[in-house]
């Protein structure tokens, strides 16, 4: 007889290692095949988001109403300016700069942002157009966020320096200003253009450039500086509200007025010429005035405030989350690709583009002449919108 065992145990033997060597072979050929977006995310630990039908348009709807919006406040903005006479100062043409680049983020640049997010974070567009997209994305966005700083900056000297800050009544500084912010804006999109930090665009991927000293200037330039300036102006132009608050106490200033209206007008009527009382009159008359110019600079600067505040806090919390990830990353990651959640960063990106959208509602709210002129655009009522504009003006000075 022979002894079979220690055969069958050869043979479980020999069939366990083929079983293996195959698992191998086909675990080499999976990875030998696998798309080079793939091995890329999960090499930087970052997944591609797989959403199913209803995910996909719950997002697409939401991401589309955010850039209709965005497009239509903003050429509001422009047109507004444009048609408008009262508006067509050259304080405003910052404004329309801002409206500008707000409304270039929303035409060149989230439809294919919106694309990508509803492909999982896949890029479609090709290597060639990665660099252009990118280079629009955050000469725009740069932009829109220097131009609040300007704003801040010329709201400050238009409030504190009126007779010795020219720009505002001349139309040309203002427009080299203008230039100026847009140049700037360009000093960060040209260099991956010119060999110092190269874009990352492998199959399905398009990212900034993550190297060490373009990441700490680019973001530094767009968005620390800037924001830095426009603290510092807020603080400045609030100090000086509660100064000017504090210096000059307006109670019961209209009661008084209404008096010695009513006492001179007793006089003249009565025909009463006491010496003395013309130059009493005269005196308190100047007095009136010189408070009533005092009030009116405690209001302004009182509403330069509060709006430069809400322009602030709106841009703080919009964009700093998304520079705050934008400049650990390369730290965290490396420079050859992102280990951050792809949900995560779409959602800041997202939440700075929103800034974008309520720019020009925010200026719309604290503008008088602005919502009315809003109002009668959507209303499609063209004719005859500066006569009405000058009426309402003139109906709010008499009621005053």
């Amino acid at each position: 007889m022979y002894n079979t065992s220690g055969i069958e145990l050869t043979l479980n033997k020999k069939e366990d290692i083929s079983e293996v060597i195959n698992g191998t072979v086909q675990l080499l050929h999976n990875a030998l095949t696998a798309s080079p977006t793939t091995m890329w995310n999960e090499s930087c630990g970052e997944q591609l988001q797989d959403f199913g039908r209803p995910e996909k348009i719950i997002i697409g709807v939401m991401l589309a109403i955010i850039t209709a919006v965005t497009v239509m406040g903003n050429t509001l903005v422009v047109i507004a300016v444009c048609v408008v006479k009262k508006l067509r100062q050259p304080s405003n043409y910052l404004l329309v700069s801002l409206a500008v680049a707000d409304l270039s983020v929303a035409i060149v640049v989230m439809p294919f942002v919106i694309v990508t997010d509803l492909t999982g974070g896949k890029w479609l567009f090709g290597d060639t157009f990665c660099n252009i997209f990118i280079g629009m994305d955050v000469m725009c966005c740069t932009a829109s966020i220097m131009t609040l700083c300007v704003i801040s900056v010329d709201r400050y000297l238009g409030i504190t320096r009126p007779l010795t800050y020219p720009a505002r009544q001349n139309g040309q500084l203002m427009a080299k200003m203008i230039l100026g912010v847009w140049l700037a804006s360009a000093s960060i999109t040209l260099p991956p253009f010119c060999g110092w930090a190269k874009n990352v665009h492998t199959a399905g991927v398009c990212l900034i450039s993550q190297d060490f000293g373009y990441t700490i200037y680019s973001t530094a330039v767009a968005f620390y500086i800037p924001m830095l300036v426009m603290l510092v102006m807020y603080y400045k132009i609030f100090r000086a509200a509660r100064k000017s608050g504090a210096k000059h106490r307006f109670t019961d200033l209209s009661r008084r007025e209404r008096l010695e209206t009513v006492a001179n007008e007793a006089l003249r009527m009565q025909g009463l010429k006491p010496p003395g009382v013309a130059e009493d009159c005269a005196a308190l008359s100047r007095l009136l005035n010189r408070e009533r110019r005092n009030i009116s600079i405690f209001k302004r600067e009182q509403k330069a405030a509060t709006t430069l505040g809400v322009i602030v806090g709106v841009f703080a919390v919009c964009w700093l989350p998304f520079f705050i990830l934008s400049t650990a990353r390369p730290f965290i990651c490396g420079v050859e690709c992102s280990c951050v959640p792809i949900w995560l960063e779409r959602t800041l990106l997202w939440l700075g583009y929103a800034n974008s959208l309520m720019n020009p509602f925010i200026y719309a709210f604290f503008n008088r002449d602005l919502r009315s002129t809003y109002r009668d655009l959507l209303r499609c009522r063209y004719r005859n919108i500066n006569r009405r504009l000058s009426a309402v003006g003139v109906h709010e000075a008499l009621k005053v």
